[in-house]
């Protein structure tokens, strides 16, 4: 169900490249998301590297707020969600990004998620400002995400309640008439009696039935009849 709830800031708190930067913002408008803050960048702001690899999601560069610390970028959110694999002892409630972006869904009130620097990940004083972990469910093994993984999961979850239009599949063709049917299976008969497809005499009308049954099976439109028949055409002259 569509939600009426503001969307979620993406906060990238000290991020190191600049090109991670402009891939989580690709990866947020992909998503219909558009509200960015950026604490504390290491290599400042505007990064060059940034716009490149933002592949089109300049304006969410543009219009992203830089703050000095994540405090200042969360200070108008009611709610604020830490993304991290571990828990470091905390006792916040721990959700899924399915599980945040349903709650998030059901919020009046502006929320913000956090996702740390590449290397380190949120240290113990960002989640502290969090009311909520988040913490996807990967290999135990190799649980490392790229800063834009782990945006890209994020958005993706919330927009699946967020209305999105989604890209119709090209409707099909109506089923030719049947006479043009007809016309492709005599047109087919026509070709195979001289290469001696219909042997022996008396097997000829099972046979010719059986293709028939076969060729009215799939709906065949009036294009794909027309290309038939000129595979067909093509054969007899090769012939």
């Amino acid at each position: 169900m569509r939600s009426n709830a503001p969307p979620p800031r993406i906060v990238l708190v000290r991020p190191q490249l600049g090109e991670n930067i402009g891939k989580a913002a690709r990866a947020m408008l992909n998503f219909g998301l558009t509200d960015m803050a950026i604490v504390a960048p290491r290599d400042g702001w505007p990064n060059p590297d940034a716009f490149p690899a933002a592949s089109g999601a300049d304006s969410v560069l543009e219009n992203a707020k830089v703050c000095e610390s994540v405090a200042q970028a969360v200070a108008d959110c009611s709610h604020v969600y830490a993304t991290t694999v571990r828990k470091r002892g905390s006792s916040k409630p721990v959700l899924n990004p399915a599980e945040t972006a349903a709650n998030i869904r059901q919020l009046p009130a502006p929320s913000a998620i956090l996702f740390g620097p590449e290397r380190s990940g949120l240290d113990a004083d960002d989640v502290a400002l969090a009311g909520t972990i988040v913490t996807v469910p990967v290999n135990p093994d190799f649980s490392s995400l790229n800063l834009a993984q782990a945006v890209i999961l994020m958005a993706y979850e919330w927009s699946k309640g967020a209305g999105l239009a989604i890209p119709t599949e090209k409707e099909p063709l109506p089923p030719a008439p049947q006479a043009e049917l007809d016309a492709l299976i005599a047109h087919l008969e026509s070709a195979l009696e001289p290469t001696g497809y219909f042997f022996p005499p008396d097997r000829t009308p099972t046979t010719k039935r059986n293709l028939r049954t076969m060729l009215t099976k799939p709906g065949w439109s009036a294009p794909d009849i027309q290309a038939l028949r000129g595979i067909i055409s093509a054969l007899e002259k090769k012939r």
